[in-house]
């Protein structure tokens, strides 16, 4: 059995080789949460080792953005940040990786006036409109990833004792990462070949149409011509490849913007801006959010759909079967990265442009004639359960599954 210091070893090697996947001579830019500086520091260490050129350290602290939320004056939740922004912009350009570790509380802003919440949001997202853009066209390599907090821990393991819960969280996030593996790397390798396996099946499939159906769920999904599926690495601007999501289960691809009818209820509670949002749901036509109602959290639920108009429409469509290591861990996490790879899952708000053929290479007005939605939001919700079934429909009509009862059916 490997030492914790060991697992935090093969977690940084996997952030560095797995996924940002540094070059020798690339820059990196490491946002890291005060959390955790040993895996920040050695992520620092092994990028280096690894040839790169310049790391550059953003420190996070949770504590000191609940206390700017509840102190600043209102008129600095509607400064757009451009100073920050412009940075991270002119280093994407520029061929560097980014990297986030996070370990944010999901109740962190539960209390907080949503108009605070909404403004901070849309200014932010503004800031860095350009950015996310190159962003989700794989232009540059980013990758995401997570350490525990004290208030993470309690929310996941609220059961065990205070001084159990860090360790234990630290130890499911070991695993789903499979840090705790001999060979993480060859691991990885040997996943991600699993993924693009399923993803090629689906892009050489072209389905004109998917069909969701579960408890509380009608919905049917028109695909662009030309879809792409991805799953586990991606391509960067230069044909580096990288894993944006560290861990990863889902293969994806993005729906014809305006072809998404009937209802889709979430099967777990959804963590957005601080504030958790639970059993919800939407009915869409012709592509639009018509209705959306939630038991818990719907103010902000419609926060979320009011950041712009696109934030009314769906980007991403990713499929995860239910038999996944982070599903058959029975936790939920109250954290979208993991949640999101433990379920079928929608986003609504913005596509990412490689969902179609050659649209990496495409303005945000081509893509939106290629059916392709935009938005400065993306928000994934999860809608997948050992009952749900999604049928791929031929543009002949054939029915054939694709998930039933959660699960691959091919």
């Amino acid at each position: 059995m490997l030492t914790f210091e060991q697992k935090l070893h093969n977690y940084a090697d996997i952030i560095v080789k797995i996924g940002a996947n540094i070059q020798p001579g690339q820059s990196l830019m490491l946002n890291a949460t005060i959390e955790s500086p040993e895996l920040a520091r050695l992520v620092v260490k092994k990028a280096y080792e690894a040839g790169a050129y310049q790391v550059k350290v953003v420190w996070m602290d949770d504590v000191v953005s609940r206390i700017r939320y509840d102190l600043a004056p209102e008129q600095s939740f509607l400064e757009v940040p451009t100073w920050s922004a412009g940075e991270k912009l002119e280093m994407a350009e520029k061929g560097a990786a980014a990297v986030t570790i996070s370990s944010a509380d999901p109740d962190l802003l539960k209390g907080v006036p949503q108009e605070r919440i909404r403004n901070a949001d849309r200014v932010l997202r503004q800031s860095n409109e350009k950015y996310r853009q190159l962003s989700q066209a794989f232009k540059f390599s980013w990758s995401l990833a997570t350490v525990p907090s004290a208030a993470w821990a309690a929310k996941v393991f609220p059961n065990l004792p205070q001084e159990e819960q860090v360790p234990a969280l630290w130890d499911a996030i070991f695993k789903m990462v499979r840090a705790d593996q001999p060979d993480p790397i060859a691991a990885w390798e040997a996943h991600i070949l699993q993924l693009r396996s399923k993803a090629t099946y689906l892009t050489e499939k072209q389905y004109k149409q998917l069909h969701y159906t579960a408890p509380g769920t009608d919905l049917t999904i028109e695909m662009p011509a030309d879809h792409v599926w991805l799953g586990g690495s991606k391509a960067n601007g230069q044909g580096v490849w990288f894993v944006p999501n560290l861990p990863t289960e889902e293969v994806y691809s993005a729906p014809l913007r305006t072809g998404v009818n009937g209802t889709v209820s979430s099967t777990k509670p959804l963590s957005y801006n601080g504030n958790i949002i639970d059993r919800f749901s939407f009915t869409f036509e012709n592509g639009r959010a018509v209705s959306a109602t939630a038991e818990q959290g719907e103010e902000a639920l419609q926060g979320l759909l009011e950041t712009d108009e696109g934030a009314k429409y769906l980007g991403e469509i990713a499929l995860v079967p239910h038999r996944s290591p982070i599903s058959e861990s029975n936790i939920l996490f109250y954290k979208t990265l993991f949640d999101e790879n433990a379920s079928c899952h929608l986003a609504v708000g913005s596509a990412y442009a490689s969902c179609v053929k050659g649209g990496a290479d495409l303005s945000q007005e081509q893509l939106l004639e290629r059916g392709l939605n935009r938005s400065m939001a993306h928000t994934d919700f999860m809608v997948g359960s050992a009952e749900l079934n999604i049928y791929g429909v031929t543009h002949d009509g054939t029915k054939e599954p694709i998930l039933i009862n959660g699960n691959w059916a091919f």
